[in-house]
C-alpha cells in the first residue's frame, strides 16, 4: 500500500488558530488533521480507535514529528466540522442525479436493542442522506441530511443552491414532482426530468406557470409515447447512477473520499451481446 502525504496537509497539520479574547485552552489539532483522520476511517472501514493506531504507524514511518489526534477527540470534533466535497470544475453543464437513502443513528439504547432485539429500552433512529451526483465525472456535488420522517421534496432547491456552476439537467424519483422542485430546476437554467406521480393530471388553469407546463409537457409525453420510452429519451434512466453512489457510502466524509478516487479515474462499462 503507497500512503501520499501533501506537504501542505503537513504544515496545516497543528491548529495555529489562537483562543481569543475569552481564553481558554488552544486546539491542538486544526481541520485538516481531523478530516484526514475520518476520510482514512471512511476509506479503510476502521474503528476510531484503529483510526488512531494506523495514522501513528504511517507518520511514525514518515518520520514526521506529527501528534495524532486521539480517538475522543475525533469523535467530538466531526460533528462540527465543515467538510468541502471537492468535486471538480466541469466545462460545461452538470447532469446532476438526486437520490436519497437511510442512515441509521447509534444512540444510547444502541446496545439494548442488539442484546434483547427491538421493542426494548428504544426503537432505532434514522436519518435521511440526500445525494446530488454528476452524471459525467460520478462525483457527489450536493448533500443534504434530514429526519426520516421528512419529504424528499423539499430539500432539492437548497441542495441546488450549494452547486457551483451551470447546471443542464436535473434527474430524480417521483418524490420530487412538485412546483417547488421544478421552480428550483428551472430558475437554474436546467431541464427537470422527474418522472410525474401516477395519478398526475394535465393543468386546466387558462394561464398556468412555466413549471406547469414544462410537467405538462412530460405527462403528454408519457401518454402518447410510454413511460419506458420517455425514460430513455429524457435520461431518466441515469437514476440508477446515484442509487449506486448511495450504496458506496453514507456519510460527507466517505463523500469526499469517492470523489477524490473518482477523480482518479473510472472504468469504463461496455455491453457484450452473447451468442
Amino acid at each position: 500500500m503507497t500512503f501520499w502525504v501533501d506537504e501542505q496537509a503537513v504544515q496545516a497539520w497543528r491548529d495555529g488558530v489562537s483562543p481569543g479574547p475569552v481564553g481558554g485552552r488552544p486546539r491542538i489539532y486544526s481541520d485538516t488533521a481531523i478530516e484526514c483522520a475520518l476520510v482514512v476511517r471512511a476509506v479503510f472501514h476502521l474503528s476510531l480507535r484503529a483510526t488512531q493506531g494506523f495514522l501513528g504507524s504511517v507518520v511514525e514511518l514518515m518520520g514526521v514529528d506529527l501528534p495524532i489526534p486521539d480517538y475522543t477527540t475525533v469523535s467530538r470534533r466531526q460533528a462540527g466540522l465543515a467538510l468541502e466535497l471537492g468535486a471538480s470544475r466541469t466545462r460545461g453543464p452538470r447532469h446532476v442525479v438526486i437520490d436519497t437513502t437511510g442512515l441509521k443513528v447509534f444512540g444510547a439504547g444502541e446496545w439494548y436493542v442488539r442484546k434483547h432485539g427491538m421493542g426494548r429500552r428504544r426503537r432505532r433512529i434514522w436519518r435521511k442522506l440526500h445525494l446530488g451526483v454528476d452524471e459525467a465525472s460520478k462525483e457527489v456535488v450536493a448533500v443534504d441530511l434530514s429526519a426520516s420522517g421528512v419529504h424528499d421534496g423539499p430539500h432539492l432547491p437548497a441542495m441546488l443552491d450549494r452547486i457551483p456552476g451551470e447546471i443542464g439537467q436535473v434527474s430524480g424519483e417521483r418524490a420530487y414532482d412538485s412546483g417547488r422542485c421544478y421552480q428550483a430546476i428551472l430558475a437554474r437554467g436546467a431541464v427537470p426530468t422527474i418522472p410525474p406521480r401516477r395519478n398526475a393530471r394535465l393543468s386546466t388553469a387558462k394561464d398556468p406557470p412555466d413549471f406547469r407546463l414544462e410537467r405538462d409537457a412530460v405527462v403528454r409525453r408519457i401518454k402518447y409515447e410510454g413511460h419506458y420510452p420517455w425514460r430513455n429519451v429524457s435520461g431518466a434512466t441515469h437514476q440508477s447512477l446515484a442509487e449506486n453512489a448511495v450504496s458506496r457510502f453514507k456519510a460527507l466524509a466517505k463523500c469526499r473520499a469517492l470523489n477524490r478516487m473518482a477523480s482518479l479515474g473510472m472504468p469504463i462499462s461496455e455491453r457484450v451481446r452473447q451468442g
